[in-house]
Parts: C-alpha cells; structure tokens; sequence
C-alpha cells in the first residue's frame, strides 16, 4: 500500500496493467482535498509481494478488500484500466464497501482479444532499458509514467511486471465480458472515456445506463488511453465534481 496523505473518507486508487501505485501520484496530491488516499500495488505489479501469476479478477478484488476493511467505512474507488474493471468487481461483489467508484477508460467486453498483441509489442521494447532517460523519451508523453514502472538491474531497466504474469491477467479479458458485474454496481459512477480509447466503442456510455446506482459518462476530447496523464484538467474537473457530489465537500 502507499499512503499519499490527506484525512477524511478513504479513497483507494488501482491502477492500470503494467502500472504501480505510485503512478497516481499526479492526481492524489488533488486528491487528498477529499480524504485519506491511499493506492495499492496490484499482484505481479509494483512492489506486491505476490508473484508468480495465475491472478483472476477475484484474487485481485480479495486485495482490494482487504484494505478496505481497515478502514471502517466505504470508501470511493478509482481505477484506470485494468484498476477500473476491479474497481466495478469490487463494488459488485462488496457493496457494503463501496460508496462510488469511478472508472477511467475501462474494458467491460475485450472476448476474442488475444494477448499476441501485448507480446509483439513487448517484444519491440528495447528492453532493458539503459537509462531512464531512455524510458522517457521512448514513451514520450506517457514516459514519466513509465519511469514509474521501471527498476534499475545490473543490465539496466526492466519493467517491475513480468511480461509472462501481464500476459496471464490480461489472457482472462479475453475469455468473459464483466457486465453481469456492472449490472450489480448499486453506488454513482463516473465512467470517464478517452476520445482515442483502446477499448470498443459504445460500451464505456453503458456502464452508468446498466449500473443500478446511475452515474455519468464523459468522452474526453483529445486524450489517450492514459486520461488523467493526457487530459489532467478535465479528468480533474470531472472527479472533483463527482466527489463533490458524493462526499458533499
């Protein structure tokens, strides 16, 4: 876990594959205006203690709520991603947990998806990395945060998720789709979608139609997958006013 500070209601932060808590760092010093933020490292990422693979959608929601539980009252979930399908899984399956989640270009239905793309991808990285300058400028405008998700070895830098465990979690999108799990989410989303999204059109505008608790949907003009990197004002403006809303602050 990785406390950014701030005191109030509990704001937990996932994050995307290939990412780590601290990634979030950008949008937590904002955050803690609103309460006790705090992000977690997801298995096979950061510095989870968990490794090895074979991860499923519910060992993941199992981490989440654990945290949860220390806190002693609902808490606001935000996810990128990946971090997005956990958080919707996490205010399905454990609604007592959950005040309101919001949810940053997430895929609910990815079924025929293969990972050859992700390997043929990574297999185009010059990895290791000799620098981490050279991590940023291969990234370019995503290269700070990938400078995040990166460790010095005597090579030079690796990613901190193993490209076999990243391969395995995302092996899963490909097999089910998640709306069985939306249609259980009973508290206010926020589904905020990239105007060059990686996930198939039409389906992010769904979530808060098929969630119970309601919500809000917003296409963000010119941004990438990365949101909160890309577009930090208007991602910003649109979480303050949903928690806004939603904390009464």
């Amino acid at each position: 876990m990785v406390t950014f500070g701030g005191d109030g209601p509990p704001i937990l932060l996932l994050h995307a594959l290939m990412g780590r808590a601290s990634t979030w760092w950008p949008v937590a010093r904002w955050l803690t205006a609103y309460g006790r933020v705090v992000g977690l490292d997801a298995r096979g990422h950061g510095r989870s203690p968990f490794r090895g693979g074979q991860w499923r959608t519910p060992d993941f929601v199992a981490d989440a709520r654990e945290l949860l539980d220390d806190f002693g009252e609902p808490a606001v979930v935000i996810g990128h991603s990946m971090g997005g399908l956990h958080a919707i899984a996490l205010a399905a399956e454990h609604p007592d947990a959950v005040r309101g989640i919001v949810v940053e270009d997430v895929g609910i239905d990815l079924r025929g998806r293969t990972v050859d793309g992700w390997r043929s991808l990574f297999d185009a990285w010059p990895v290791p990395f000799p620098s981490l300058g050279h991590v940023r400028a291969f990234f370019g405008p995503a290269g700070d945060y990938f400078a995040e998700c990166v460790e010095e070895r005597a090579d030079g830098y690796h990613l901190l998720a193993g490209p076999d465990e990243l391969f395995d979690v995302a092996a899963e999108w490909g097999e089910r789709d998640y709306w069985d799990l939306v249609e259980r989410v009973r508290c206010p989303v926020l589904a905020v979608e990239a105007e060059f999204s990686v996930m198939p059109a039409g389906q992010q505008a769904q979530i808060p139609l098929r969630a119970p608790g309601g919500g809000t949907h917003l296409v963000v003009s010119g941004s990438g997958h990365l949101i909160h990197d890309s577009a930090p004002e208007t991602y910003r403006g649109a979480v303050e006013a949903f928690l806004s809303g939603l904390l009464g602050r």
